[in-house]
Order: structure tokens, then C-alpha cells, then sequence
């Protein structure tokens, strides 16, 4: 039982140097990735595959614990294809604002949670790769999802992935609600 709880201790007393930077430090982080987003609710449509570009900053509050606040405009939507004759593109484009909190389990290693409201700034639709139109169903101008994911930083070169699930519905009077997965590559500036 000792033994068990000197390792512990240990451990615990280890979890210091996890973080990359000091305790108190702000940096700022530029970003551009992936999407590959969907909508839930409705059918069963394929995923749209898109762009995300924007940046992040993140306070080291502790040793272990950070807060990271970001600005990313992110395609998102959807494609479909009825009857084997129309494929179509729902382009949903949002200025996401991800506020999340990032604990640090081992040098490098975050997991993160936190929200991210989003506004939309398109909605639009594209049939059989023609020239994209209004769509004429509105979506609503705020969408609230929750962000859930991991990151991975080497020599402030940072690999974010996350699960953007979406808790507001995209459309009124619709069960459909977006579902983000999200991939990132990105880098520190200590300021």
C-alpha cells in the first residue's frame, strides 16, 4: 500500500511539467485544417468536406489548465443525393467562436471541452455542381455547439482534433442540428 501511494505521489507531483508554457503566459495560435461535417436529424445525407481557418488564444492559468478563445471560419453543411439524379451541396458557412478549457495529461497531450457559438454568414445550395443559389429555407444566425477533443503539441507546431456537436437546430421548424468533426494544424506564438 506503500508502494501505491509513493507512486502516486510521485505522479501527481509530475503533473507540473506537463504543461508547454508558463503559468500565466498568453500565445497566440493561427490555425487552418479540415472539416468534415454533416447534419443530423434529417435522412441520412453524406458528409461535406471543408475548410476551417482562423485563430486561437490560449492563457496558461495553472500548471495543467488552460483557457483558449478563438475566432474560425469553418464550411460546414452537407450533400445529398436524391433519386440518383440531383446531388446537391448545403453550404452552412459559420464564423465559429470556440471557448474551451485544455487540461494537459502529459507533456504536450490536451483534452479539451468548452462551447462554441457560431454565426452563420452563408446558406446556400449547389445542384449538380452549378453555380450555388440562396437556399430558401433560412437557417437560424446562431448555432451553439459543444467541443469536445484532443491536441498534441511539439515545439509549439500544435494538432488539434475535435468533435464539434451541435445542440442548437440548424433550421427552424427541423430536426437537424450540425455534427462536426475537425481536424487542425497550427502554431504557438508566445507573446
Amino acid at each position: 500500500m506503500k508502494k501505491i501511494m509513493l507512486v502516486a505521489a510521485l505522479m501527481l507531483s509530475s503533473v507540473a511539467t506537463f504543461a508547454q508554457h508558463a503559468v500565466g503566459s498568453f500565445n497566440l495560435q493561427p490555425k487552418v485544417g479540415l472539416n468534415i461535417a454533416n447534419l443530423t436529424g434529417d435522412g441520412k445525407p453524406d458528409a461535406r468536406v471543408g475548410l476551417v481557418a482562423g485563430a486561437e488564444g490560449e492563457y496558461q492559468a495553472t500548471d495543467i489548465v488552460s483557457v483558449s478563445a478563438g475566432l474560425l471560419y469553418s464550411m460546414q453543411g452537407t450533400k445529398a443525393n436524391w433519386d440518383n439524379l440531383i446531388d446537391a451541396t448545403n453550404r452552412l458557412d459559420y464564423i465559429n467562436v470556440p471557448i474551451m478549457a485544455n487540461v494537459y495529461v502529459v507533456k504536450g497531450l490536451a483534452v479539451k471541452l468548452g462551447v462554441q457559438p457560431g454565426f452563420n454568414v452563408s446558406n446556400k445550395l449547389a445542384a449538380n455542381n452549378r453555380a450555388t443559389v440562396d437556399n430558401p429555407v433560412k437557417a437560424q444566425s446562431v448555432d451553439v455547439a459543444i467541443p469536445v477533443g484532443v491536441s498534441y503539441e511539439y515545439n509549439n507546431f500544435q494538432l488539434d482534433a475535435r468533435y464539434n456537436w451541435g445542440v442548437t437546430k440548424v433550421y427552424e421548424g427541423s430536426k437537424a442540428k450540425n455534427s462536426v468533426f475537425q481536424i487542425t494544424l497550427g502554431y504557438k506564438f508566445d507573446l
